[in-house]
């Protein structure tokens, strides 16, 4: 058997001349190669990037100022990858929010790698109220927004109905919405219980998204009964979408 000589690449040819095997280079004749077989073109931050955009909701320029600059200087190379994938890049400079679409099209056959994934009963209801308590703050000339956990408790768990649980149960799904609206960057606990409300709330909910919802929700309360979980999680569905 003979060793293969790795310092350069090899090519196997068929009768056809048709290449049929191209070995890899090794690393340290590529320089420029992260790893062994390394074909892609990007540097390494700019890579971390695109990972993050695959992998969160949302990039926050607030949150994250480095990859957001290095967004910023390579939006377009980031934007071609993701078309690859059939995926659209998002970036609203105005609020310092980035984040990723499906991109469907009924002229040419798109490959779904994405899929939506709508927010929980108890999760929508927090955002309606946040989002409420955002415009009427910011509408007023007010900075930012803020809530504190009791006044979110107090006005949601009016909206549940007795077949919801328990008042305790019912409690724990109002802090676990607004631990999760926490961990996505769309309010930020400033001291224990009082949370800053973000601009991401209006990509999260729109003002016309929101005028539905609290047109659902003033009906729920003039006919005593809970508007359809189902009806409330398909409109407070998320404006990018979760890895399938």
């Amino acid at each position: 058997m003979t060793d293969v000589d790795t310092s350069a690449p090899t090519v196997t040819v068929r009768g056809d001349d048709t290449p049929a095997f191209i070995a890899p280079v090794a690393m340290e004749n590529d320089p420029d190669a992260l790893f062994a077989g390394d074909r892609g073109i990007l540097d390494a931050d700019v890579r971390r990037v695109l990972v993050r955009i695959l992998q969160r909701r949302f990039l926050l320029a607030e949150n994250s100022p480095a990859e957001w600059k290095l967004l910023l200087e390579h939006q377009q190379m980031i934007e071609s990858r993701l078309n690859d994938l059939f995926v659209r890049l998002v970036v609203d400079h105005d609020r310092g929010v980035a984040y990723k679409e499906q991109v469907r099209s009924d002229e040419v056959d798109v490959p779904i790698l994405l899929k939506d994934e709508a927010y929980s009963r108890a999760e929508t209801l927090v955002l309606v109220y946040l989002r409420t308590v955002f415009q009427r703050e910011t509408t007023a000339g007010a900075p930012s927004a803020r809530v504190d956990v009791e006044e979110v408790e107090q006005t949601v768990l009016t909206y549940f109905a007795e077949s919801d649980g328990t008042r305790a149960s019912q409690q724990r799904a109002v802090r676990t919405a607004i631990a999760r609206l926490d961990r996505e960057g769309i309010i930020e606990e400033e001291s224990e219980g009082r949370y800053r409300i973000g601009p991401l709330i209006e990509i999260v909910l729109s003002a016309e998204v929101l005028r539905e919802l609290q047109r659902w929700l003033d009906e729920q309360t003039t006919d005593a009964e809970p508007a359809p979980s189902d009806e409330i999680e398909a409109v407070a569905s998320l404006p990018e979408e979760q890895t399938a």
